[in-house]
């Protein structure tokens, strides 16, 4: 651990709203509505579709495997939460819409007074980054969580890109490792089609984080600087489909698990591998990403180890039902669920959070 580490771990933590207690018999599902960006239909001018993330809701409500009452309901990250990572600096160049015109993408923004940028794009992504934060802790004390939105990995401490305003992965584990004992390790796993240089800037020097990437070594950000933090890196050629793929994705998660144990996995399940993604360029399956995820829980599950998952990049309209299936495709294999931690050792919430669903009749005691 550097000099800086050692400083950073001896000053104590600022107060913070986003390690509240959270009643045992939520789900660790985050989501607010709040994530989704709608206005004067500015949305409709990046290939993100902005309004994604409720959509997953509604679709996992639709199939009754959530409701309202048992998912959890994000929390937005203040500025003080945000200076964990981030310099001042760049938090006041957010205060230039122009700025923010060009890390969102949305060129008209530079057009429009700050305050409604800051509550009507740069909230919902505060929004989204406290819900990261939340979910981090939250699969310390359950064994997996999911954030339905969040996983802005190309923004790293002073600097944004790629419709990445907010460093939501590095804040996680920087949150983790401040104020959650017995938690010093993190792997990242990194399956977005995009290089995930934000993250990877801002733990090049830290020997805590292990990263593994795998990506389309052909589109956006071609990072060469950040590649040096990535300890295992998988870089895919245009339209590489699902054998290939899956086979690759079991092969390095596995050997990334082996190569070092950590105390908690930050997965970013990017849908923009998906075949027909006008940012991809992969030829991925709806199947195919399903299996994916499936692949990275089971070997999550097989060692005990937490893992939180978020969606991160995916800009086709059917990319929400596809998270949907996933996430029930998870359940229904025994990855996700309150069962799925007995016997691991996890923590008493989880205890708590069995005996709670089972005395309420829940669907989820038992697969």
């Amino acid at each position: 651990m550097s000099h800086k580490d050692d400083s950073e771990a001896q000053r104590s933590p600022h107060h913070t709203d986003l390690y509240s207690a959270i009643p045992r018999t939520c789900l660790p599902i985050v989501y607010h509505p709040d994530y989704n960006i709608t206005f004067m239909g500015l949305e409709k001018l990046h290939p993100f579709d902005a309004g994604k993330w409720g959509k997953v809701i509604h679709f996992l409500k639709e199939e009754q495997f959530i409701t309202d009452g048992n998912i959890v309901e994000a929390r937005e990250a203040t500025e003080e939460d945000l200076l964990v990572v981030h310099t001042k600096p760049y938090i006041n160049r957010l205060k230039w819409s122009m700025i923010v015109a060009t890390i969102t993408e949305i060129p008209p923004l530079l057009f429009l007074p700050n305050f409604l940028v800051q509550r009507k794009v740069l909230k919902p992504l505060r929004t989204q980054t406290g819900g990261t934060i939340m979910a981090g802790k939250l699969a310390v004390d359950r064994g997996w969580a999911i954030n339905v939105g969040g996983g802005f990995h190309h923004c790293s401490s002073n600097r944004g890109g790629g419709f990445c305003a907010y460093a939501d992965i590095t804040l996680t584990i920087k949150f983790l490792f401040e104020r959650v004992e017995g938690v010093s390790r993190a792997t990242i796993i990194d399956l977005d089609a995009h290089q995930g240089n934000g993250h990877e800037r801002d733990f090049l020097d830290d020997r805590r984080v292990f990263i593994m990437d795998m990506y389309n070594r052909y589109i956006y950000p071609g990072d060469g600087y950040a590649k040096r933090a990535i300890k295992r890196k998988v870089e895919l050629d245009w339209g590489t489909e699902d054998s290939e793929y899956l086979e690759k994705v079991e092969l390095h998660t596995e050997g990334a698990l082996n190569e070092v144990r950590p105390d908690i996995i930050v997965y970013n399940a990017g849908t923009d591998i998906l075949d027909g993604d006008p940012l991809g360029g992969l030829s991925i399956s709806p199947h195919g990403i399903i299996k994916r995820d499936e692949v990275v829980f089971r070997a999550a599950r097989r060692r005990g180890i937490p893992i939180l998952m978020v969606t991160s990049g995916g800009y086709q309209k059917k990319t929400a039902r596809i998270i949907a299936d996933s996430i029930i495709n998870l359940q229904q294999q025994g990855l996700i669920g309150a069962e799925t931690l007995e016997g691991e050792g996890s923590s008493s919430l989880v205890t708590g959070l069995m005996s709670s669903a089972a005395s309420a009749g829940s669907r989820f005691t038992a697969v």
